[in-house]
């Protein structure tokens, strides 16, 4: 947590971050939270975090609604662990994404939509699978100022007028097949543009 959180510090970005505190003391995992100081829900921040960030940051320790997070127009960018549910809420909203797989089926998408779909900026690990603060606010900067984050601001964009325009299809009578193969060639379209050659 350490490291997300300098990582945000550093890149000098506005930011909103739910972040809960572990709910087992007990668990190993726990102890790298710092869990067992639990009157301030983000007592197992780095000391001063809260102050320091302030200005810009707002941190959430509960639940938080996802949905209009994504919706509002103040989202500028999402971390996202790139399941599938999260991802399709994203591009549904045309919010560009960074992608930080944990397990399964993530890794593989967060592939597709970095490398495939160009709708997503990839955080680059450690071989021993930490993610350093400077890669985090290098990342969060590039998405939200650099010309890496336009073209994937762009793209996503273009995906979400598709989905928007395949829905319609759909909508009004012309029929999934219809809306589905005006998703596939938007969605071919946005690939050819942005494929790694």
């Amino acid at each position: 947590m350490d490291e997300v959180a300098y990582g945000l510090e550093l890149s000098g970005q506005r930011f909103l971050w739910v972040v809960r505190s572990p709910s087992n003391p007990g668990d190993l995992r726990s102890n790298f939270y710092n869990a067992e100081r639990k009157n301030d829900p983000f007592a197992f921040l780095p000391e001063g975090f809260q102050e320091r960030t302030k200005e810009r940051g707002m941190l959430v320790s509960s639940w938080a609604p996802q949905m209009k997070v994504l919706a509002h127009q103040a989202t500028g960018g999402y971390v996202c662990h790139c399941g599938w549910n999260s991802t399709l809420e994203t591009v549904v909203h045309g919010v560009p994404i960074i992608a930080w797989p944990l397990f399964a089926e993530q890794k593989q998408n967060a592939v597709m939509l970095s490398e495939g779909v160009g709708i997503a900026l990839r955080l680059e690990k450690r071989e021993d699978g930490l993610v350093q603060r400077e890669e985090i606010a290098r990342k969060v900067r590039e998405l939200m100022e650099g010309d890496e984050g336009k073209r994937v601001r762009r793209n996503v964009t273009e995906l979400k007028e598709a989905v928007v325009e395949g829905m319609k299809l759909c909508c009004t009578g012309a029929g999934a097949g219809v809306a589905s193969d005006s998703l596939r060639v938007r969605g071919c379209g946005i690939f050819q543009k942005t494929r790694i050659r």
